[in-house]
């Protein structure tokens, strides 16, 4: 399993928590990102991830290196879903295993904020009331 992956498939949580197994490591951070209803006041009824796989991939397993680096964390792991979601679907799972909390932390802040800057996903939001649109798209 790689670091950083791009799944059309639904995030196996449990699976991906088993894999930040380390005995060294004395804290584990993890973040999931969902889809929610709702967007800057308007009602959303699903998104559509889609990504340019070969770079998101590339630059994805850069953040991961960096902040294992950054941070000294043993462990980081980053699965972004692609494809038709649902509300309450998880969009995107960050997870770091380091010796310590805040290194834990830390790490998983900064992987989540830099694949959502640098990563090629782009997001799609549909509506109950209109058409789709893009949200951040280049």
């Amino acid at each position: 399993m790689s670091d950083f992956r791009i799944s059309a498939d639904a995030i196996d949580q449990a699976a991906e928590l088993a894999a930040l197994e380390d005995t060294a490591s004395g804290a584990v951070a993890c973040f999931c990102g969902r889809v929610r209803n709702h967007n800057e006041g308007r009602a959303v009824a699903g998104l559509q991830y889609e990504c340019y796989e070969e770079l998101a991939v590339s630059e994805g397993a850069r953040v991961i290196a960096e902040a294992k680096e950054r941070f000294g964390a043993s462990r980081v792991l980053c699965v972004h879903r692609t494809g038709d979601l649902a509300i309450g679907d998880a969009a995107v799972w960050v997870g770091v295993a380091a010796a310590h909390r805040n290194e834990a932390f830390a790490a998983a802040r900064y992987v989540i904020d830099e694949v959502k800057k640098r990563v090629p996903i782009w997001k799609r939001e549909h509506y109950p009331e209109g058409p789709a649109e893009w949200i951040n798209a280049p």
